[in-house]
């Protein structure tokens, strides 16, 4: 009943049913009121819930008469986003709801506290363009620099959205016009990818400066990379930039035509009057830049030093394709994320076609830019090898008879397997700030990955020689020790089904099998722990894989150890015939096992009265 009264407030409060929240409250004592006022359904009060819908009556009944917490955060959504840590102001100021906004102001609510990720009520309204509500905040002590975590400001989100009164606002009210966020960028950044011109103007108006972001990028160079034209237009005949500068953001707004608006026309056009600045200069090269060796994943493609060799290009798609991408990796620089982006995304269109082996070889190299210049465990670098396992199950599909698939060599396989051990390897070298534990997610999603990759080996034929390459790397992999989710070892994983819930696609199935025999062949610890002191033979008995506790059996595991809860496997294991079958306590239990469970069992003083040898065999069956 009390969950059944718990739902129903909270709905009438959803709903704006003031009427029938009174009569449900109606006989209930103050404790209980109080109580139901701090419940969370689907993580919101009905205070909060009051506030994101806009029922002033009913959220004033709340705060008057049920002595709701003004500022109890909580879970709301917006246009599909879950925003967590939302205070009732917060979600009120964001969906526009002015009057309820100014009621909680009245009642105590605080206008600078802010979410899980830092956002304050008043870059809530910024966000979504409540002039009111921003001059009602702002003329109430709202902070106009409190930054979120990514250091953005309320100017800033402005500038992004394209609301001009209120970046104006902002700026009369003495918003700082050149503020960095964490990554470097200002709001002209902002205003350059967004592509909105009349606030960018404003902006010069009120001093803002030219600066570069953490990668470099000028608003100018902004705007080619989004392929925003006016804006480049105008900063470009503007006495804001240099020719250089401006050569760079032709060049980059041609790439930007070629593979993000698939204009090659347009994108030749950027590039002519980018060499007819370089020919007015009296140089056909940017100033500092040096001759490039040709790149094999651009089929040996250079860059057009002349109007004869971009002409050429003309009649060459593939060419004009390669020169972008040589074009915005000398700009852009192999550590901004858009350089590998459009290297992965030429060769996604390259597979959809058919031609894997290029896409092979541009996904190679994005890669291989990525851990040269990206810190270890970038989510993008574990996209990229996410994507060739994805690939690779794709090109191994058994296909219909007649239609022969064109299946992965096992060199290809082999050399990405080697990249997912370096960026463990990486990331296990990576220095430990005491202060910042690192976080467990990303290097457990990477080993899942790379547990895919040696699943997908297992099932492409090979030669001796491969085969003990491919062994040898695994075991290079295993001495690194990695841990990944609550301290799972390789071996863990493979034996357990959630590491086949990575990507979007469906790869190998796990349990593996095939991937448990090829670990414990290359020395994997059949004993390992985890967190909650399960084995390798616990995780597959929970996953109720009897062949796998076999194999685990077979190679010197203790059938009988316990877990933290004082579990064996057989306990976790699944009752079913089959399981039984193939799983017979009889014939895995040793008289050492049965004395070291005597020994525990019996709380009996054995250390320092037997072997030191024999006390991590006793502990195994505590």
């Amino acid at each position: 009943m009390a969950l059944d009264l718990k739902t129903a407030v909270f709905n009438a409060a959803r709903d704006g049913k003031l009427r029938l929240l009174q009569k449900l409250l109606e006989k209930k004592s103050d404790s209980e009121v109080s109580a139901l006022m701090a419940e969370r359904t689907n993580g919101a009060t009905p205070l909060l819930m009051a506030a994101r819908y806009g029922h002033l009556e009913l959220a004033q009944f709340l705060l008057e008469a049920c002595g709701a917490a003004v500022e109890a955060g909580g879970a709301v959504s917006f246009d599909g986003e879950r925003i967590e840590g939302a205070p009732p102001l917060w979600a009120a100021a964001a969906a526009g709801h002015l009057q309820l906004v100014q009621a909680l102001v009245r009642h105590g609510a605080c206008v600078n506290s802010t979410t899980h990720t830092r956002s304050t009520p008043l870059r809530a309204a910024c966000f979504d363009g409540h002039l009111d509500i921003v001059r009602y905040l702002v003329e109430h002590q709202a902070d106009l620099e409190l930054a979120n975590r990514h250091g953005h400001t309320c100017l800033m989100i402005a500038c992004y959205k394209g609301h001009r009164e209120i970046a104006q606002y902002l700026l009369e009210r003495g918003a700082d016009v050149n503020r960095k966020s964490v990554k470097g960028n200002t709001a002209l950044h902002d205003c350059a990818e967004s592509g909105s011109l009349e606030i960018m103007k404003l902006l010069l108006q009120y001093g803002a400066s030219m600066e570069r972001d953490g990668y470099g990028m000028t608003p100018l160079l902004s705007a080619s990379a989004t392929g925003h034209t006016h804006i480049v237009e105008f900063l470009t005949q503007a006495a804001l930039t240099s020719r250089t500068e401006r050569i760079s953001a032709f060049q980059l707004l041609g790439a930007t035509f070629v593979d993000k608006k698939r204009d090659l026309l347009g994108a030749l056009c950027f590039w002519r009057r980018a060499m007819e600045l370089q020919e007015e200069a009296g140089s056909d090269a940017l100033a500092g830049s040096a001759p490039r060796p040709p790149v094999k994943a651009y089929e040996g493609a250079v860059e057009a030093e002349t109007a004869a060799e971009l002409e050429a290009l003309a009649s060459e798609p593939d060419a004009v394709r390669m020169q972008a991408l040589l074009l915005r990796e000398r700009i852009l620089g192999p550590a901004h994320p858009d350089t590998s982006y459009y290297i992965r995304y030429r060769g996604a269109v390259y597979a959809d076609a058919g031609d894997f082996g290029r896409c092979v070889c541009l996904w190679r190299y994005a890669l291989e830019l990525q851990q040269r210049s990206l810190e270890p465990l970038s989510p993008l670098t574990a996209s990229s090898l996410l994507s060739f396992a994805e690939l690779f199950s794709f090109m191994l599909q058994e296909r219909p008879k007649g239609l022969p698939g064109p299946a992965p060599a096992f060199p290809e396989l082999m050399e990405v397997l080697r990249r997912a051990v370096l960026e463990v390897e990486r990331a296990l070298q990576a220095p430990v700030r005491p202060d910042s534990p690192p976080d467990p997610a990303p290097l457990s999603k990477l080993l899942s990955i790379t547990l895919q990759l040696i699943c997908l080996l297992e099932r492409v034929p090979c030669s001796p020689e491969e085969d003990q390459d491919k062994k040898e790397t695994i075991y290079r992999l295993l001495k690194l020790q990695p841990r990944g989710r609550n301290g799972f070892t390789p071996l863990h994983l493979a034996v357990d089904r959630g590491t086949g819930a990575v990507g979007r696609y469906p790869l190998c199935r796990f349990p593996s099998l095939p991937v448990a025999a090829v670990l414990l062949e290359c020395g994997a610890d059949v004993n390992s722990r985890d967190q909650d002191d399960n084995s390798p033979l616990h995780v597959a008995a929970s996953n109720n894989h009897p062949e796998i506790m076999r194999l685990l059996i077979s190679s010197g595991t203790h059938f009988d150890s316990t877990n933290r809860l004082r579990q064996t496997a057989l306990d976790l294991l699944e009752r079913s015939q089959r399981a039984h079958s193939l799983i017979l306590p009889i014939n895995h239990t040793t008289l050492q096992c049965l004395a070291a469970r005597a020994i525990v069992h019996h709380r009996l003083a054995y250390r320092g009265n037997i072997p030191e040898r024999l006390e991590a065999f006793v502990l195994l069956h505590r």
